[in-house]
């Protein structure tokens, strides 16, 4: 006996939630889940440096850091949406970007459509000021360039070819990123639902 699966679509969450990944419900989506997948989801391939493996989740954690560090007046929306900018790979993996470059447009809207469902289930805008996008990629680039340095195996010269040098600025108030270690994935989910818990009491909070 065989089972149809050509129109399954939809991926069982360990919370219970079924998502549906191609119209996915912000009903169905549970920050408990996002940090589980983002925990044991490896950056860079699992090309890193160390005992474990670099976690999306920890790398959003630093992102968030980073981009709050250089827009010290920005309101928690803008710091959650940059905690939460990758968590669509929480269903999807971390592809590497030569690969979303190959895979082409439809890829794109996929993680667009999920990440859309994601802010609204935590209240945040989905259409982010190109201002506030631009500082979260650039956020993202800086993680990205002290990443591919200390752990991924980068020399200097092509991590500033890929993403840019950071500014003396970014560096003097990223100097720990410098000194990075992966976190065990129990950790890396710990702090990214702790992060997570204090940016949404403070929206809770706001006016």
């Amino acid at each position: 006996m065989t089972t149809d699966t050509s129109s399954r679509a939809w991926q069982r969450m360990l919370s219970g939630r079924r998502l549906d990944l191609l119209n996915p419900s912000p009903e169905d989506i549970e920050i408990e889940d996002i940090a589980h997948g983002l925990a044991r989801v490896a950056r860079w391939n699992g090309q890193t440096v160390g005992q474990h493996a670099f976690s999306v989740a920890q790398h959003v954690v630093e992102v968030e850091r980073i981009a709050s560090a250089e827009n010290s007046d920005w309101p928690a929306r803008w710091r959650m949406a940059a905690l939460l900018h990758d968590s669509a790979e929480y269903v999807i993996g971390d592809l590497i970007s030569p690969f979303k470059n190959a895979i082409g447009l439809d890829y794109r809207n996929f993680e667009n459509n999920l990440l859309k469902a994601i802010y609204t289930r935590f209240a945040i805008p989905t259409e982010i000021p190109d201002h506030v996008t631009s500082e979260i990629k650039r956020a993202d680039s800086i993680s990205a360039y002290i990443e591919a340095t200390q752990l991924a195996g980068f020399s200097t010269e092509e991590a500033t070819r890929f993403f840019g040098a950071p500014s003396l600025c970014a560096v003097q108030q990223t100097e720990r990123l410098s000194r990075l270690i992966a976190w065990p994935t129990d950790t890396a989910q710990q702090h990214f639902i702790a992060r997570f818990r204090e940016l949404e009491q403070e929206i809770e909070q706001s006016p």
